[in-house]
């Protein structure tokens, strides 16, 4: 379905509860069309067809309206297509290959099964992800600009809390430069499982639960929230509750003209601003 830049990560993680081996996103051409044009981005799900497929399919046009209401850039129809296994399953997967970001190597499952475990050609640190079982592959801009920052930031022996983890694929990135303990929340159910399953992979201890910020105790050395702007407006406060004094918050998911807002309802001194696009990835100090 068509998705404004904007809406790309929460129509992912949408389309990915219903979607067999994930979802994918098309970009828009370089210079062929712009945030302000519309939904620009298209993002695809396969969802087999059975006899629950129209549950499926309605529950998440369902959803799709109820995300209107956090006021996100322009979301297109869904649009059905009929198509064979194998042309899915091919496609989809040769576009999930090994991804170097930062001091990161995220390998999916099968290449890892397929190379027979080969290790990262270099010094990367690597994490083996099943990225079919919640949103956050790697691929996505917002997902490179948090990498990119838990590459640099001591973290060793430090307390992360890491608030909608999808897949738990910054958990798992934390936890393998020496983090610990790390508490990982998403509201999601299907993503708090695949984070367990994902951390138990990767050979990481990491405390999954479902909920967001306000939900967990205690105060963090680190924390980490990859989720829409309007989602970080509302959970603000929650956010910076969990922070501890003298602690780091890296916040992405942040379209460019939505940054005042964030800004201003974190009321936290900026360190670091990285700009991807449209994309915006704020590191604050506590």
């Amino acid at each position: 379905m068509p998705a404004n830049a904007e809406a790309v990560e929460a129509v992912s993680e949408i389309l990915s509860r219903v979607g067999y081996n994930g979802i994918a996103v098309e970009l828009p051409v370089e210079g062929a069309a712009t945030r302000e044009a519309g939904p620009d981005h298209i993002v695809k799900a396969y969802v087999v067809y059975d006899r629950v497929a129209r549950v499926r399919v309605r529950r998440v046009k369902e959803a799709l309206g109820h995300l209107q209401a956090f006021g996100l850039g322009p979301i297109g129809e869904v649009r059905l297509r009929a198509i064979e296994d194998e042309d899915w399953l091919e496609s989809w997967k040769a576009s999930v290959t090994p991804l170097r970001v930062g001091a990161f190597l995220v390998r999916p499952t099968w290449w890892v099964e397929a190379s027979g475990g080969a290790a990262a050609a270099d010094d990367a640190i690597v994490l083996t992800l099943d990225p079919g079982m919640a949103f956050g592959t790697g691929l996505h801009p917002t997902t490179q600009q948090c990498f990119e920052a838990l590459s640099t930031l001591p973290l060793a022996g430090r307390s992360v809390l890491d608030v909608g983890t999808g897949s738990g694929i910054l958990s798992i990135a934390a936890a393998k430069r020496g983090a610990r303990p790390i508490v990982a929340v998403d509201l999601d159910e299907l993503a708090v499982t695949a984070a367990r399953e994902n951390a138990t992979r990767n050979g990481v201890a990491i405390e999954v639960s479902q909920g967001s910020a306000a939900d967990v105790a205690g105060a963090f050395d680190v924390v980490v929230a990859n989720i829409v702007a309007p989602v970080l407006r509302d959970i603000a406060a929650d956010l910076r509750a969990r922070l501890a004094v003298g602690g780091t918050m890296v916040v992405a998911g942040i379209v460019g003209d939505a940054e005042a807002g964030v800004r201003d309802a974190l009321g936290l001194r900026v360190v670091a601003r990285d700009q991807r696009g449209d994309w915006v990835r704020l590191t604050l100090a506590g």
